[in-house]
């Protein structure tokens, strides 16, 4: 049987104001960031307050005169792909927040706030682009592609089942294996989406949304380490959890989500999209369900596959140089705009 979890007290004056452990620990719930029991969350805490950014800074001027150039695949996967980044990441803040409640450190609880935080300007995002480029008929269908599509439908199931068991029965068990999905879908289930995008952008098209992403992309990877390191305390101070069973299931679980996320890519990319080969991506799917995988503290759960096969992405996914126009294309550049208009005065 597992522990069960105890919910964050609002104050607790008998309690120290250091925790004494990251779930169902004592804590006066009072937060001194000169005194915390994890170090490495100050870090954090200062990388996410650098990093933000809102979508009205983005000037969507010149991806509305090209939206309408685009092929008609490019267009479906297009738009397919931001009402599924639109799903995944609406679950997310309401993850996050659940998570935040049995979480008893009171400087990783502000960071899982701020991850919240950042979650619902992800999911503003693909409003404010949908705004920019299609009528609100269409916005309006976009948004319900996750009920519509058999195959997005399933991948999407898999993950929220897991997130459900947590939901409904909050043990510490449930909590790990909750984390495993979380991974899987900030870590795993973003990257076809992202690559259609910035294989776009390397070809000079829709680089304002590519801007986007990227930005998207740099929080997400700080969330995936966020989860990474809670899940890796929660084994410390739990470690009868660390078993083979368990780990066979991580193992399990991540070939699995490879295995729907590469079904995923086939269906919307397939070879309809110049410059990214359905094998190249399912390569590269591969690749980061080794490296999710890997990040947990478990076995890589594909043979080889200890490269990335799309080696033109790095550029895009450099995250860390932020907002500086990093690619060779003066094309991207960082240009905030009236957030009123979306750039439509460019027009």
């Amino acid at each position: 049987m597992s522990h069960l979890l105890a919910k964050r007290v609002i104050m607790d004056p008998e309690a120290p104001n250091r925790s004494t452990r990251i779930i169902n620990g004592k804590s006066s719930n009072v937060l001194n960031w000169n005194d915390i029991a994890y170090p490495w969350a100050f870090a954090k805490y200062k990388r996410m307050l650098a990093n933000f950014w809102t979508p009205f800074e983005i000037n969507m001027s010149q991806d509305i005169k090209q939206f309408p150039l685009l092929t008609d695949d490019e267009k479906d996967a297009f738009l397919k792909i931001i009402g599924l980044l639109a799903l995944l990441d609406s679950i997310q803040t309401d993850y996050a927040g659940r998570v935040a409640d049995y979480i008893t450190d009171s400087s990783i609880n502000a960071l899982m706030i701020l991850l919240a935080q950042q979650e619902v300007i992800h999911n503003h995002s693909y409003s404010y682009v949908l705004s920019s480029l299609v009528p609100k008929s269409k916005q309006d269908e976009v948004f319900e592609f996750w009920r519509n599509e058999p195959i997005l439908r399933k991948r999407n199931d898999f993950v929220t089942n897991g997130y459900k068991e947590f939901a409904e029965q909050p043990n510490v068990k449930n909590l790990l294996k909750s984390i495993v999905y979380d991974v899987i879908l900030e870590g795993l289930f973003f990257y076809s989406g992202f690559a259609f995008f910035y294989n776009l952008a390397r070809n000079q098209k829709m680089v304002a949304t590519s801007t986007m992403i990227n930005y998207i992309n740099r929080d997400e990877q700080i969330h995936v380490d966020l989860f990474v390191k809670i899940f890796k305390e929660v084994l410390l101070e739990y470690p009868e959890y660390n078993t083979p069973e368990f780990a066979s299931f991580v193992q399990q679980t991540f070939i699995k989500a490879a295995e729907l996320e590469i079904e995923w890519a086939g269906y919307i990319i397939g070879n309809k999209i110049e410059g990214i080969p359905l094998q190249d991506l399912s390569d590269y799917i591969k690749f980061y369900t080794n490296v999710r995988c890997n990040q947990l503290g478990f076995e890589r759960p594909f043979a080889g596959y200890r490269t990335n096969p799309l080696r033109w992405i790095k550029a895009y996914e450099e995250v860390d140089l932020g907002k500086s126009d990093f690619f060779e294309q003066k094309s991207r550049q960082y240009t905030k705009v009236n957030h009123i208009d979306n750039g439509f005065d460019e027009l």
